[in-house]
């Protein structure tokens, strides 16, 4: 089967586009594209090297959302991988990940990003 598009771009909305886009510059390795780190851009992607990737969008009046609960739902996250999930957390962490506080499972962790936005740590081996 043909698919009609290809995906390119994960696109996070936040009140703060180039410090979103520096967390996940820092999380996944990979630079902020040339170019987006004016002061006051709107529109912050990371440069993943050809494939998909992330990017932060300016919404001044961005609400984070509110997992598990429905008030303002998450609608979607995102799911990196890490061989080790006690090193994984400890670097997140450091680089201004929140952990929290429902962790329904013991292969994946959940965190929030500098905005709100959940996001998991996965073990692979």
């Amino acid at each position: 089967m043909t698919g009609i598009a290809t995906f390119s771009v994960a696109a996070f909305d936040t009140r703060d586009p180039l410090g979103l886009a520096r967390f996940y510059s820092a999380l996944t390795g990979w630079p902020i594209r040339a170019g987006d780190e004016a002061p006051g851009s709107d529109w912050v992607q990371l440069d993943a090297g050809g494939g998909p990737t992330i990017a932060c969008q300016l919404a001044p009046g961005h609400t984070p959302p509110d997992w598990p609960g429905d008030a303002h739902p998450q609608q979607a996250h995102l799911d990196f991988d890490v061989p080790d999930l006690d090193e994984g957390e400890t670097r997140v962490l450091a680089i201004g990940a929140r952990k929290h506080e429902v962790q329904p499972g013991t292969d994946f962790r959940v965190y929030l990003d500098p905005a709100g936005h959940p996001f998991c740590l996965v073990l692979k081996g």
